[in-house]
């Protein structure tokens, strides 16, 4: 058994009967990975929304880190992703596991891209990588958008008459109708899914590296979402809330020389997305900063 203290937060994440299963085999699956790839731990445990993450030693001497995941349709791609885009822009794999989605990492620097104090500078920073990985054509193998965007239309019009305001039942529907009208074009890209402030890592042999990547092949429009719902508070300290934000989507649009409508039409759809995943969660309301993102860059479509 691997002699750590898996984090109570993680535990605190992880509540389901298959997840609690995968906990409690934890330290012995470590054990193994520990044994097979010749490692020896090296810090503190860490974790994400999902994942065990554990500082570690090659026999070589060359730090690593160690990623515990339970599989899932998010992060069965992951390997192949970051081995597909150019290690110029990523985190290097050193190992996998395909059967579990365990994956060795080189380790980075703890420090992201949230930590830059200039909000605009860190948006450019991260449009710059994201340009030059919606730049690679995706593996056949990835799961596409135009698979995931067709089952969010389907599933749409049980789940919104859910949300308890008639204004964000209209909001909701809204952004299914954009949805379904992109469809017929969902895009063949290597898409990360999830490129926010925090999955941008300072690193010795880059300025910055992206990990993290929940892949998808389609549309690079449907990448912008994030880097608009995070650094938040730097967007409401402007003082203009709906500029900013427009501010932040045109930086990212105009170097990306993406189409700006179907850029609107795909945020739109990573709202409805949000929104259908909270509503599964028995959830009755849309979160009041992705209403903020749809009015700025589509109108108010409550009126």
């Amino acid at each position: 058994m691997a002699d750590f203290t898996i984090p109570q937060t993680l535990r605190d994440a992880h509540t389901d009967e298959a997840a609690q299963r995968w906990l409690k085999a934890l330290p012995e699956t470590t054990a193994g990975y520990l044994a097979r790839w010749q490692l020896t731990i090296d810090g503190t445990p860490m974790h994400g929304a999902a994942s065990l993450v554990l500082p570690v030693r090659r026999t070589t001497g060359e730090r690593a880190i160690l990623k515990l995941q339970p599989r899932s349709d998010e992060n069965e791609g992951e390997a192949l992703a970051l081995r597909t885009w150019s290690t110029d822009d990523v985190v290097r794999v050193l190992e996998y596991d395909d059967a579990t989605a365990t994956i060795l990492l080189e380790r980075l620097h703890p420090r992201t891209l949230d930590a830059v104090p200039d909000h605009v500078e860190a948006t450019r920073i991260l449009t710059e990588l994201l340009a030059r990985l919606s730049t690679t054509e995706a593996p056949k193998e990835l799961r596409t958008l135009e698979a995931v965007a067709t089952e969010m239309v389907a599933t749409a019009p049980a789940l919104i008459p859910q949300l308890a305001s008639a204004e964000e039942q209209q909001l909701a529907a809204t952004c299914a109708a954009r949805v379904t009208e992109l469809l017929a074009e969902p895009g063949d890209r290597l898409l990360h899914w999830d490129l926010h402030y925090d999955n941008v890592m300072a690193a010795d042999r880059a300025p910055w590296l992206v990990i993290d990547p929940k892949p998808l092949a389609g549309d690079p429009c449907f990448e912008l979402f994030p880097a608009l719902n995070n650094r938040w508070d730097d967007l409401v300290a402007t003082g203009d809330l709906r500029r900013a934000i427009r501010y932040r989507f045109d930086l990212m649009v105009d170097r990306l020389g993406l189409d700006r409508d179907r850029a609107v039409g795909w945020t739109l759809g990573r709202i409805l997305q949000n929104v259908l995943w909270d509503l599964e969660d028995d959830e009755h309301a849309i979160e009041p900063v992705q209403v903020a993102i749809a009015a700025a860059l589509a109108g108010d479509p409550r009126g």
